[in-house]
């Protein structure tokens, strides 16, 4: 059905009255301000009974009315701006949000997430047909089942947005993606649009932060934590303390950081910042592999846990145990040193002292005990690795490459959406030989492979998961046969992160470093 401008506001104000975003007070004020928006003077909708369709193709039809008119450009970027700006017009303001937070959070943590979780998504802040799209699986490892996903959610970049924003006026405010600031903020070509981005103050450890929802959601309620102040990342007694008042605050999230280096850090280093949400990741269902006393803390259960990146975790009903235990072994962490185990916490470069040992810290609650995993890190490098020693070495970069931040240290692959394509041209290069005998097939598939420059990265693990097999795999098994071998590649991805490898002599090492707390 063709609808006019008129009919789309229309429907667009019974979906805000619908969702609880436009009150029966606003919606000729909202109606006007979309109606300046798509410079119209006259409204008259023709189609007063509306089907209930999905957001977003709603906001399709807009963005085709727009872009007729001139009002936009057809790229994704400058769409992507004007639909924020829609919905920016029908967004409730800060404050009311904080308050509606507020008066749900005053009777249940969860419900006042449920509910700023739910706008969020409401306001099309966070895309729900774009994640639909990522691509999810599980594998099951010597460690447990590994969540393995491919993100599909961030548009590609157009040629013409990319010549665009380099001609456009560069701009330092926001300072970051990250900075409050961006709340209502219109974008440019280069930054995005947030006019229908609200954030809800928190105080943790006795200072202003800010939590928020990713626009991209990796999990379920993945949401931001990030400071009032735009200062760069460090894990200390504070980062502790602050991830205890948090879960007081939300018992039901689960709350973590990304290391404060660069290689085992995360994407943005220049604002600190936690992550958090609602969803049980792999490591927490790790079990401990051996158990250590804390001589300073009786009341604290310590121990290595069965995962592939060097884990300490403790468990305690006294949070303030929990906050000093993690910082005796993150200053002892911090200092420590085994050259014969390849650790060095400091190096002299460039006339000065270059410190390579930090934490991923995560923490939740476990019942009513809390529970803290500190997983050491290193990010030293050498001329064999020089992308990181303890990083995904390079038989592995063709499926990762990217540093392993703290969503993958939990668990959860987060990767390129490159392979979507790759993966199935694979399988069709598989499927194509699978007649033949095995060996020869694997030789012709392997052959094939190496011809395709953005198929030859993976040839020779192709050749080597399909050599182990009785058979080819036949069409129906290709898929899943793939997506198995690729959770396999992540497992070994972060065993190449762990700084101490979970054999008997790295046990070994690592129980010398725990000897020392």
């Amino acid at each position: 059905m063709n609808r006019n401008i008129s009919d789309l506001i229309y429907e667009l104000i019974e979906y805000g009255k619908r969702t609880g975003l436009v009150e029966a007070d606003d919606e000729i004020y909202c109606s006007n301000r979309l109606l300046e928006l798509f410079e119209v003077s006259e409204y008259r909708p023709e189609v007063l009974e509306v089907e209930s369709r999905p957001l977003h193709l709603i906001l399709e039809d807009m963005l085709s009315y727009a872009v007729d008119k001139g009002l936009c450009q057809d790229t994704a970027a400058s769409k992507d701006l004007f639909d924020t700006k829609i919905m920016g017009l029908i967004t409730p303001t800060p404050s009311v949000v904080r308050k509606e937070f507020t008066s749900k959070l005053s009777s249940s943590a969860k419900e006042a997430t449920d509910y700023y979780y739910n706008f969020s998504k409401t306001t099309n802040y966070i895309r729900t047909d774009r994640i639909a799209k990522d691509i999810k699986w599980t594998t099951d490892v010597p460690y447990g089942t590994l969540d393995i996903t491919i993100n599909l959610s961030k548009p590609e970049k157009d040629p013409r947005d990319i010549a665009n924003a380099l001609k456009a006026t560069k701009s330092s405010y926001p300072n970051c993606l990250l900075c409050k600031e961006n709340e209502g903020y219109a974008g440019t070509l280069s930054h995005p649009a947030r006019q229908n981005h609200r954030v809800i103050p928190i105080t943790l450890g006795g200072e202003q932060y800010y939590m928020q929802y990713s626009p991209y959601v990796y999990y379920n309620e993945h949401c931001i934590i990030f400071n009032e102040k735009h200062t760069p990342m460090k894990i200390d007694h504070g980062t502790i303390v602050k991830f205890m008042d948090f879960l007081k605050l939300f018992p039901h999230y689960t709350i973590g950081s990304n290391a404060d280096l660069p290689i085992v850090g995360g994407s943005i280093l220049t604002h600190d910042h936690f992550q958090g949400g609602c969803y049980e990741f792999p490591m927490v269902r790790a079990e401990y592999k051996e158990t250590f006393e804390l001589k300073d803390f009786p009341d604290i259960k310590a121990g290595i846990i069965n995962w592939p990146l060097s884990t300490i975790r403790l468990q305690s009903k006294n949070p303030d145990s929990i906050i000093a235990a993690s910082d005796k072994i993150l200053d002892a962490w911090r200092n420590y040193t085994d050259e014969d185990a390849y650790i060095f916490a400091y190096t002299d470069e460039d006339g000065g002292r270059t410190p390579h040992n930090t934490i991923t810290p995560i923490a939740r609650m476990r019942g009513d005990l809390f529970e803290i995993d500190l997983v050491l890190r290193n990010n030293i490098t050498t001329e064999e690795c020089p992308m990181g020693l303890y990083h995904p070495h390079k038989e592995y970069h063709h499926i990762k490459k990217e540093n392993i931040g703290l969503i993958e240290v939990m668990g959860l692959a987060i990767l390129p959406a490159r392979l979507k394509t790759e993966f199935k041209q694979i399988a069709e290069i598989i499927n194509s030989h699978a007649s033949l005998e095995k060996n020869t097939a694997v030789d012709k598939i392997y052959s094939e492979l190496l011809s395709s420059e953005t198929l030859a990265p993976h040839g020779d693990w192709v050749k080597e998961i399909l050599t182990k097999e009785d058979s080819i795999p036949d069409s129906s098994q290709i898929d899943s046969f793939i997506q198995k071998e690729c959770g396999i590649v992540f497992s070994h991805v972060l065993e190449d992160a762990g700084v101490f490898k979970l054999n008997d002599n790295g046990i070994a090492s690592f129980m010398k470093f725990i000897n020392k707390l």
